[in-house]
């Protein structure tokens, strides 16, 4: 088991902060951070929790998993790693690269 966890459905009142002084509980939280929206800069009500050993990992599943904060049931698990992106080209079409003379779109009529 992994010590880095994913802590969902958050209430979009929290912050780091909030974060660690709740997992701090359960044991030494060496990371928390909340994902934010980049174009609004409000979180995006999920976050990941990284703990000191694996077993206060486990500690904080248990304890969090399904619990409620500010109204809203958490879901705490072993947070996966994260599976590599395609690459997504430029733009559309068949080429992938979008706009004029770089091989993708469907250039003008």
């Amino acid at each position: 088991m992994g010590k880095k966890l994913y802590v969902g459905n958050l209430p979009f009142s929290a912050t780091d902060q909030s974060l660690v002084d709740l997992f701090s509980q359960c044991g030494t939280v060496d990371s928390a951070n909340l994902i934010m929206d980049r174009d609004s800069g409000r979180s995006k009500g999920f976050g990941f929790v990284e703990m000191s050993t694996d077993e206060e990992a486990q500690a904080a599943i248990n304890k969090y998993n399904g619990a409620e904060l500010q109204g809203r049931p958490m879901t705490v698990n072993e947070a996966k790693p994260m599976a590599p992106r395609e690459s997504r080209g430029g733009g559309g079409g068949y080429g992938g690269g979008g706009g004029r003379g770089n091989g993708g779109g469907r250039g003008r009529y």
